[in-house]
Order: structure tokens, then C-alpha cells, then sequence
């Protein structure tokens, strides 16, 4: 069966570089469409925006507009146009003496209609609303005096009342990463045309503040012409259009999916628990549990529809063996999850006739012909070779640490282009989890969630995560699918709506009980209006 295309690869959900970017503006100014006519639509249409988000706060006290000398600053030269002209009072700095001759030419024009320009740099404690157009895309230097001083003292002084045209100064736009020690922290991002992918990376998101892309008008054929691998971007919006498994109308439970969770131990006795509640919301239709013997004696009371499959040892750490698992186990099912709450086993657990017994264990989970996905100490008890060997289609969901112990040359580089490598390398789809979390593919593909809630960053919602996702992943083998990635995304994309509804009632809100309760109900408690577009 076909694997869904989904999201749609518009505006709305590319993620390009300064550099893609900066291309297909070129490829406008080569079908001839004049430079000046594209700045004037993309600074008229930031204008627009910032008009409608700050008018207040403009009325009441003003703009001032730091100018740079490229076409960022003449960006926000026709945006400090604007502004006076509908009667904002309105100012100009700019510390740079040349400046690229259409900026230039706004200059002049600006200074001609009366907008003062400051001969110094402007007092941080100025209650003006600064608007940086000062480099945008293609930064690669730290900013220079007197910049950094200023803009560090801005934040000091007035955190809240800057804004940013296209990338705030100091941010490397493909990283996400400030480009010295300091940078400019904007309450908002205006970023034109497509989202540049450092934007949305975790090391930003203090930096940017609220974005908003502004439309530019790109046409779908310019688009086409982007990498086969450029992200595409989920709102939390997209969970409507999600990727369904289309099962059979008179599917019965076990043509809905099987799934096989094995997790929890003694030492972590509830990790088991709420992957099962995590695998429970997807919807499946038969769910079993291979877990630490102490543990299934009260699955029946907490939940009465999961089989129980396998009673599983503890070592004397606690840690859950697999000794006892069996080829049988594994048989008819679409997939296993495997590794919420395992622990971890010490030398000696590993010593004598029980470690053959554990190594064959591994050996029937390598070979299972299933989806296998792997989560927690599933990965901190296996190497990169493993995966590599792995026979069926297999999904893992590290975090960064957890990562970098699998591929500690991966341990500093953006999420991004970690997660490609690692699915380049494994062979298996990766969800890379953080506040925006990637998914990628060993074809190339790649995801990243745009939307996130701080207070749903909780212990135990990576249990339900994994359940759910593994859940899915079940649905769609049995439907006849491939374990794409798109199926991973669109759990995970679900799973962050699921917590950012919930942390919506309160900061406690966000508990991993309700999120997975959320789960179950995701058209209508799940999905909100995104703010990623204009």
C-alpha cells in the first residue's frame, strides 16, 4: 500500500536554510520580478503583521527600527515607512555608513519624510516598540560593537519589546544556534516567505519568541524545485489531516492491530503501566504485556482488557530480564515495544547460563519480522549494530542523551541533522525528542514539530509516547502500510497536541493519565489554531 504524503509540501510547512532561501529569491529575480517590487511585498506584508500584533503598544509608544546595510534593512525601512505614515511616531539607527543601494535609496526616502535618524545608539530603556531589520538570513559572524552591548542591554531593560524581521540578529538560521555571546531576544519573529529551520530548533526558542510566517507568495512549481529532504513542519492544525490507517470496516480486534509491550521492572514499576496506557488510546485491537512478575499480578485490576502475555524476571538490581521470552510471544504480532522502564543490568547479570538465554532473547527480537520499536533503556541495552542487523522495520525514540550514547558524534549537532544520521546510519526511523521534536527517515525524510507545551515536559509522558506510537504503528502494519516514518510523525505530532491541550487547564494539567485520556479523544481536545502563518 502507498505511504501517505502528508503534510503538503506548501509554504505552510517547508523548513528551508538562509541558503534555500536566498536561492529561490534569486530564481524570482531571474523570471524578473524587480528586487524592489519583492521587498516592498514581503516589508509591507511584516508591516501588516506587526501593525496588527503591536498596534497598542505602537500608539502608545512608538517604533524604532534597527537598520542594517542589506535588504533587511530595507525591509525595515519600508516598514518605519509605513509606520509613519499612519501616524506612528516613528525613528531610525542604523550604525553602519554604506549600505546596498536600494536600502540606500529607502533611506533617503525615509529621511525625506521626516523620520529622524539617531546619530547614537539608542537608550535600551526606550519603551519603543525596536523592530531589528539588521541582517536576517545568511548570518554567519557575531555581531560586532556596538550591537552586542546594545542589544544585550535591551534585554536587560525592555525583554519584551522587540521584535524581528525575517531572523533576529546573532541566530544562525539553519542551527538555531547564537552565532556569539550575544544575540538579539525577540518577543516575536517575522519571518518572510518560508520558516528557516533554526528557528524552530530548541536552542531558539527563547530567542525568537512568538513566530509568525509571512505569506510571500511562492508558487507551488518554485517549491517543487526544493530538496527531496527539506523538514516539513507540523502545527498542532495538521493533526486533522493526519494520516489514518483505513482499516477494514469489519476489521475484527485482531486485524486492528497487535501489539506486544514489554516494560516495567521492579525498579521502575510504573513505566510499564503507562506505555500500556499510552498503547491503549491509539485504538488497536489486541494488546498484550510481557512485564516484571510482581507487576502482572495487579494488570488485570489496573487494566482488565490487556493480556498478559509473559511473566518476566528481575535481576537482583531490579532491572527486567528477557531471558524468558519466547519465540512464541512474538508470534502474530504486528508490532513490539520494548523498553519503558526496563532498566539497565549490571556485568554479573550477564554471566553464565541466563546471559545465552538473554543474548537469544535479543536474537528473536532482531529477527522479529514485525515493527519493533525501542524506547528507554530498549536503547541503552543495544549497540548501532544491532539496529543495523535488524530484519523487520524498527522505530527508535531517544532523546539527546540518550542518542548520543548510540552515536556520540551526533552529541553536538543540531537535532536536524542528528536525526538524519542516525536513521541514515541505523536503518530505522528516528524520533528525536526534545521541545521540538524530529522525525526522520533512512529515505531522507524528515518532520519536525513547530508547537509545544513547557508544563507537558513531565516524567512518564515519554511512556505513553512510546505506547501510543507503537499503538500506530501496529494500525497501519496491519492495514497493509509500510512502518514509514509518516506514521511515527503523525503519533508524535498527536501525542504533543494531546500535551499541549491538556497543559492548556493549568500547569498540572499535563499529567501523563491525561494526556493519554487525551489521546483517545484527539479531533476534539487535541488540535488548535497555528500561529505559524499569515
Amino acid at each position: 500500500m502507498d505511504t501517505p504524503s502528508w503534510p503538503e509540501r506548501d509554504s505552510d510547512h517547508l523548513l528551508v536554510t538562509g541558503e534555500q532561501m536566498a536561492a529561490l529569491e534569486q530564481q524570482l529575480f531571474a523570471s524578473g520580478l524587480p528586487v524592489e517590487a519583492l521587498m516592498e511585498k514581503a516589508a509591507l506584508a511584516v508591516h501588516k503583521a506587526i501593525q496588527a500584533d503591536w498596534g497598542d503598544h505602537l500608539a502608545r509608544h512608538g517604533a524604532l527600527v534597527l537598520v542594517g546595510p542589506g535588504h533587511n534593512g530595507g525591509d525595515g525601512l519600508v516598514i518605519a515607512r509605513e509606520l509613519q505614515l499612519a501616524g506612528i511616531a516613528t525613528a531610525i539607527w542604523s550604525p553602519f555608513e554604506h549600505h546596498k543601494p536600494l536600502t540606500e535609496a529607502h533611506l533617503r526616502h525615509a529621511l525625506w519624510l521626516g523620520i529622524p535618524r539617531l546619530q547614537q545608539p539608542p537608550d535600551p530603556s526606550d519603551p519603543a516598540l525596536w523592530i531589528d531589520a539588521l541582517f536576517g538570513i545568511g548570518q554567519t559572524r557575531p555581531l560586532g560593537q556596538p550591537l552586542a552591548s546594545l542589544l544585550t542591554a535591551r534585554q536587560q531593560h525592555q525583554p519584551a519589546a522587540l521584535v524581528a524581521v525575517d531572523v533576529p540578529s546573532g541566530l544562525d538560521d539553519s542551527s538555531g544556534m547564537p552565532l556569539g555571546k550575544a544575540w538579539a531576544r525577540a518577543a516575536a519573529t517575522y519571518t518572510i516567505g518560508l520558516i528557516k529551520q533554526g528557528l524552530v530548533q530548541d536552542p531558539a526558542l527563547a530567542t525568537v519568541g512568538r513566530l509568525r510566517r509571512v505569506e510571500l507568495g511562492l508558487t507551488p512549481s518554485l517549491l517543487a524545485q526544493l530538496e527531496h529532504g527539506t523538514p516539513l513542519g507540523l502545527a498542532m492544525a495538521d493533526t486533522r489531516r493526519a494520516p489514518q490507517p483505513g482499516l477494514a470496516a469489519a476489521a475484527g480486534k485482531y486485524e486492528r492491530g497487535r501489539l506486544l509491550v514489554i516494560a516495567g521492572s521492579q525498579a521502575y514499576r510504573g513505566a510499564g503501566h503507562l506505555a500500556l496506557l499510552g498503547a491503549s488510546a491509539s485504538g488497536l485491537g489486541s494488546l498484550a504485556a510481557a512485564m516484571a512478575a510482581p507487576l502482572a499480578e495487579a494488570l488485570w485490576q489496573l487494566l482488565p482488557h490487556v493480556v498478559l502475555q509473559r511473566r518476566l524476571a528481575c535481576s537482583p538490581g531490579g532491572s527486567l530480564l528477557l531471558a524468558d521470552l519466547t519465540a512464541a510471544d512474538l508470534e502474530r504480532r504486528d508490532a513490539v515495544l520494548l523498553g519503558p522502564g526496563l532498566g539497565l543490568l549490571e556485568p554479573e547479570d550477564l554471566s553464565g547460563p541466563p546471559a545465552v538465554a538473554e543474548r537469544q532473547a535479543w536474537e528473536r527480537l532482531q529477527a522479529f519480522a514485525g515493527l519493533l520499536v525501542l524506547d528507554a533503556d530498549g536503547l541503552n541495552r543495544i549497540q548501532v549494530p544491532w539496529l543495523q542487523g535488524r530484519r523487520g522495520p524498527t522505530w527508535i525514540t531517544p532523546h539527546r542523551g540518550e542518542l548520543a550514547r548510540l552515536w556520540p558524534d551526533l552529541a553536538e549537532r543540531p537535532a536536524l541533522d542528528a536525526a538524519r544520521r542516525a536513521a541514515a546510519d541505523s536503518g530505522a526511523m528516528v524520533l528525536l525528542k526534545g521541545a521540538r521534536s524530529v522525525i526522520a527517515s533512512p529515505a531522507g525524510h524528515c518532520w519536525q514539530l513547530l508547537e509545544a507545551a513547557p508544563a507537558a515536559a513531565r516524567a512518564g509522558l515519554g511512556d505513553v509516547l512510546a505506547g501510543y506510537a507503537a499503538g500506530r504503528g501496529a494500525m497501519a502494519l496491519a492495514a497493509g502500510h509500510s512502518g514509514d516514518g509518516v506514521w511515527l510523525a503523525a503519533a508524535a505530532l498527536a501525542h504533543a497536541a494531546a500535551g499541549v491541550a491538556c497543559a492548556s487547564r493549568g500547569s498540572g494539567g499535563a499529567s501523563p493519565e491525561a494526556v493519554a485520556a487525551a489521546l483517545m479523544r484527539p479531533n476534539s481536545e487535541s488540535t488548535h489554531e497555528s500561529t505559524h502563518s499569515q
